[in-house]
């Protein structure tokens, strides 16, 4: 086994591409993942070890929020926890790709694991307005069941484009030409929809007024993204059918 400098050269070489990925994923979160795949990688973690760790401090930041009553130290642990919990997520992927030990088990483990992150987060924030927050009126207990409607349709719906386009590629020939440059325009515009960017607004936890208007203003943001999202998908796999 390498030293910890050698697996963080060798992983600088074993990044998926930056096409599609926000400015945080590329200078925050994957850096941070890539120290702690390269931490892992010298303790003899496996990849799937790692998404368990990644589980843990996220799932226990989410059940701080509907569990405890909302504080400004208590913001602050849970944003360091899911933002822990984010950066592993990242891990496990870059310590798969350095070891060659990922699988479909691997790949299966980690979505169900993005996936019971999203349902539980807006569970949780929801649990939380309706046990501490003394909301101007009920109709607030709408906007986490929202954002939670709009967070699983875009990653379901983003994870079928994903798959279905690997199977139009597999079926056709190889296109000729160099891979469209990466956009730093696009990886602003993404920051919104960014995980990592939301787990900011838990900063704000111990102002409940504040968090609401973060909250909302992101739920609403994440509305537009999957209504853009969701057109371009349709067009990609139409045009995947048409050639």
């Amino acid at each position: 086994m390498g030293s910890t400098g050698t697996a963080l050269r060798e992983l600088r070489g074993a990044q998926k591409s930056s096409k599609g990925v926000s400015l945080y994923s590329r200078y925050v979160n994957r850096p941070a993942g890539r120290l702690l795949a390269a931490g892992a990688y010298q303790m003899g973690l496996t990849p799937n070890q790692v998404t368990l760790i990644s589980a843990a401090f996220t799932f226990t930041a989410i059940a701080a929020v509907a569990l405890l009553e909302p504080s400004w130290w208590l913001g602050a642990a849970v944003y360091g926890g899911l933002a822990i919990g984010f950066a592993f997520d990242s891990a496990d992927g870059q310590l798969a790709r350095l070891t060659g030990r990922g699988g479909p088990d691997g790949e299966w483990l980690d979505h169900v694991v993005d996936c019971a992150k999203m349902i539980l987060v807006h569970s949780a924030v929801l649990i939380s307005f309706h046990r501490f927050d003394g909301l101007p009126g009920e109709g607030w207990l709408l906007l986490p069941l929202g954002f939670l409607f709009v967070a699983v349709l875009t990653f379901c719906a983003g994870l079928l484009r994903e798959q279905l386009g690997k199977a139009a590629a597999r079926a056709a020939p190889a296109a000729d030409g160099a891979a469209a440059p990466v956009s730093r325009v696009r990886a602003v515009a993404l920051l919104p929809a960014d995980y990592g960017v939301f787990c900011l607004v838990f900063l704000l936890v111990g102002a409940p007024g504040a968090f609401r208007a973060g909250y909302a203003v992101l739920a609403a943001v994440h509305a537009l993204f999957l209504v853009a999202f969701l057109v371009k998908w349709f067009r990609e796999l139409k045009a995947l059918r048409a050639g």
